[in-house]
């Protein structure tokens, strides 16, 4: 049986990140993939959705400038579309496992289960043993338990159809709802979003939230709220009618996006004294399992972090440096911003709330009326000595603009720092002034 310092499980950003950092430090290490190496974000995830939302966000801007350099704005054509990011998507999985063989790092294909507190089983019948492991298996879409589940898609399926239903409807109100419906929209679809309650994107403000439906709403969206779906059934033609109480819709597909679920039940855990939940595997502030040889980090650990590739990628950053000497120190995450790539796009960071709150319109500022935005909200949150230490955006460009005041908050700065500071202007950035 050969034995290894450090084993991850799991070759999606995070488990690449702490075996190529260890590797680099001179460790003798093996990863192990079930399924695509690259994971998720790459495959199936972040990466290939915002090729997607490329097209959306090129017709978005047409629409803005129709009757004002554009005369006619055309429907995202979706096999085009698709096929393009297969152009990012196709290679992953290959070139990401050649590029773990080319560095020196044993390779390994198949189901793990741990067997005992230090040894893996592959497939059933080849054995690795380790000192330490980092568990990094990310999480998979779940399904409702409901009659007639067989009939609900993923995300995965949706980002691989390939012809988009005239009719197409989401259940569930997260973030990969909003987005896919964004997305099929723009090809011309029809689309519904069902939710079992009227609190979509509950991690925001309500009001922020409410702008973003009511802009989808304008371009053709279908909210359906209080909606606790009962059943799917097929129709004599082929289509679905999902039923709730005193509620039915046929559509020609349907989605589930609620919610996603840790991928910690097939690796036979209790046997190596490791504790999870349905929230995923318990760790400490040193992300150390119940066995302190054990680790975990990324979309499969039980923590209030939001699940996102950066911070799978921080947390890889950290355990490497752990298990190499570099710190002894317990984590600590730095301001994390999300985003919902809707239609304008909602972002936040930080703490919401705060001694002073700055909530501007900015509709009518140049940085946004120069593309005839639609509506355009910034809100900031100032602590008592006037530092910034959150925000909300709302706009096309709050991807990029959140990401300036991660930085801001980062450094503690003041209205009074920003102004010692040049950007380009007129950009997002120089706004930044008038904003804290």
């Amino acid at each position: 049986m050969e034995k290894f310092d450090t084993i991850i499980i799991g070759a999606g950003p995070a488990g690449l990140a702490a075996v190529y950092d260890l590797k680099a430090a001179g460790q003798k290490v093996a990863i192990v993939e079930n399924n695509l190496w690259g994971g998720t974000c790459p495959n199936r995830g972040c990466d290939p959705k915002k090729v997607l939302l490329s097209g959306v966000e090129a017709r978005d801007r047409m629409i803005q400038l129709q009757n004002k350099g554009f005369d006619e704005v055309p429907y995202v054509n979706w096999k085009q579309l698709e096929s393009f990011k297969e152009q990012f998507t196709d290679p992953v999985s290959k070139s990401s496992r050649a590029g773990i063989v080319k560095a020196g790092i044993t390779a390994i294909d198949g189901q793990p289960k741990f067997i005992s507190e230090d040894t893996l089983r592959v497939d059933g019948q080849d054995d690795y043993q380790a000192d330490k492991f980092i568990i990094a298996t990310g999480q998979r879409p779940s399904y409702l338990d409901i009659k007639g589940q067989e009939h609900l898609l993923s995300s995965t399926d949706f980002l691989s159809l390939k012809a988009m239903p005239k009719d197409i409807t989401i259940i569930g109100a997260g973030y990969i709802a909003f987005e896919l419906a964004t997305i099929a929209n723009a090809t011309g679809s029809k689309v519904h979003i069902i939710h079992h309650n009227d609190h979509p994107l509950k991690e925001f403000n309500e009001d922020f939230v409410s702008d973003l439906v009511d802009q989808l709403k304008g371009k053709g969206i279908d909210f359906n709220f209080n909606i606790d779906t009962k059943e799917i059934a097929v129709t004599e033609d082929g289509q679905y009618t999902i039923k709730a109480d005193k509620f039915e819709l046929t559509t020609d597909l349907v989605i589930g996006a609620t919610g996603r679920i840790p991928n910690a039940d097939f690796l036979d855990l209790e046997k190596a004294g490791v504790e999870y939940s349905r929230h995923g595997i318990v760790v400490n502030d040193k992300l150390q399992s119940t066995n302190s040889n054990i680790y975990a980090i990324g979309d499969v650990v039980a923590t209030k972090q939001p699940k996102l590739t950066p911070v799978g990628g921080f947390e890889a950053n950290y355990v490497s440096d752990l298990l190499t000497g570099k710190t002894q120190e317990k984590i600590e995450f730095p301001p994390i911003p999300t985003v919902v790539y809707g239609s304008p796009k909602l972002a936040k960071v930080g703490v919401q709330n705060g001694s002073k709150v700055i909530d501007q319109d900015v509709t009518n500022w140049f940085t946004y009326s120069h593309t005839n935005e639609s509506k355009a909200r910034i809100r900031t949150f100032l602590n008592d000595n006037d530092q910034v230490v959150g925000a909300t955006v709302f706009s096309n460009d709050a991807d990029s603009m959140i990401n300036i005041f991660t930085l801001a908050i980062k450094q503690h700065m003041s209205h009074q720092d920003v102004i010692k500071q040049i950007f380009a202007y007129p950009t997002a950035a120089s706004d930044l002034e008038y904003l804290i």
